[in-house]
């Protein structure tokens, strides 16, 4: 049973031969209701206090959901992100390593046609070279042989000349 400050003040009580002091009763009663309706407005001041801030504790928890909700989906995203990045990484590197490959390759197959280019230019050389050698051997053969048929034959000249001619 809820009493305010007007039941207490309103209240009478019946009077008897031996009873208590009536202005010392008055006095208890005044002081009993100035504190229930001081504790009554404090009830009601704290009440009105109570639902202010559990307003705000909603509104806080729904922030701090909301923060919640962010912040995982930001690490989610980050990672997705870090995941994508690492992935996308992982492919140039891949892309370069086979394109290094090919160039070494090509690189490769361009020396193998240079030094094939150059046995064979060697080759074209010595053929070549066996060959001027071969036209010179015979160049100089004919010379040779042109220069003994243009020498007169001169063993049978001093043959004719006589032995003791004394100009030794």
């Amino acid at each position: 049973m809820a009493v305010s400050r007007i039941d207490i003040l309103n209240q009478g009580f019946s009077r008897s031969l031996r009873g208590y002091d009536t202005a010392e009763v008055d006095r208890y009663m005044q002081e009993m209701a100035d504190t229930i309706g001081r504790l009554g407005e404090d009830k009601s001041r704290l009440e009105t206090r109570v639902a202010e801030l559990e307003t705000r504790l909603a509104e806080y928890r729904d922030r701090e959901a909301t923060l919640r909700d962010t912040l995982i989906a930001t690490q989610r995203m980050t990672e997705d992100m870090k995941t994508n990045a690492q992935r996308e990484a992982q492919l140039i590197i891949d892309a370069a390593h086979a394109k290094a490959e090919t160039l070494v390759n090509q690189g490769h197959m361009r020396l193998a046609r240079l030094q094939e280019e150059i046995l064979q230019a060697k080759k074209l050389r010595a053929q070549f070279e066996m060959k001027v050698r071969s036209v010179i051997d015979a160049h100089l053969h004919l010379l040779e042989l042109s220069l003994a048929e243009q020498q007169p034959r001169s063993v049978p000249d001093e043959a004719q000349q006589p032995a003791g001619n004394g100009d030794e």
